[in-house]
């Protein structure tokens, strides 16, 4: 493929394919450039640069996160569904949450996402510095929890994957092994993680059922604290 038939979109597209299978570390413009059989100086005639494509790569995925009107839905239906597929993009596209400080991943998808949330929270009620401290709350909780269980998801898929597959199991091994001692030292903790592996069998459901009570409890906490700015004080 010469620079003449390939466009950026596609360079993005199959830059989000990398970066989905290798993580940030794995993306260069040679192993982009040999998937899209071109020359990496043909990938950065059209992007530029890595830091761009990243940036790029990033505002589409933050272009297709689910949004619903809160002005129809109500607000915190649709607080709901943009921090589940929030979590939901984050989790798939493992790279997409450290790619924010690390390339200053901002373009027109994230202030579109921005902007929704600001419209969410002002459709509850919010005002002022309370919009901004609402908006910031969801996005927090829901961003901590994305990248806590894209990472995990990872290793597992590198595991299956059979990358450095003896090494990695050995690196689990041995971390599993010295928490396991640690937490032993602390009979709570200790009791906490027996009855969680023994009720959460599926990693999966555990992460979706933990989303879901953090999301609840958050919400409901902005809910608390809606109701003391509307109603006055006596």
């Amino acid at each position: 493929m010469t620079r003449r038939t390939m466009s950026r979109a596609q360079i993005v597209s199959a830059a989000i394919d990398l970066l989905d299978e290798e993580g940030l570390d794995g993306l260069s413009m040679r192993r982009l450039g040999q998937r899209l059989g071109s020359a990496a100086t043909s990938v950065y005639w059209h992007v530029q640069s890595k830091e761009n494509l990243i940036a790029l790569a990033s505002d589409r995925i933050w272009s297709e996160i689910s949004m619903l009107d809160p002005v129809r839905v109500g607000w915190r239906q649709a607080a709901v569904e943009l921090a589940r597929s929030t979590y939901a993009l984050g989790v798939t596209h493992h790279w997409l949450i450290p790619a924010v400080p690390s390339c200053l991943a901002y373009g027109a998808g994230m202030a579109r996402y921005q902007d929704h949330c600001y419209a969410i929270f002002e459709a509850a009620g919010f005002t002022r510095t309370d919009l901004d401290w609402a908006v910031n709350t969801l996005f927090t909780f829901v961003i901590g929890a994305t990248y806590q269980d894209s990472t995990q998801t990872m290793m597992m898929k590198d595991g299956k994957n059979g990358k450095d597959d003896e090494k990695l199991q050995l690196r689990l091994q041995e971390a599993m092994t010295h928490a396991n001692q640690i937490v032993a030292q602390f009979p709570r903790l200790q009791a906490r993680t027996a009855e969680q592996a023994r009720l959460n069998a599926d990693p999966r459901a555990a992460r979706t059922e933990a989303l879901e009570f953090g999301l609840g409890v958050v919400l409901d906490g902005l809910s608390v604290r809606l109701g003391r700015i509307l109603v006055p004080a006596e």
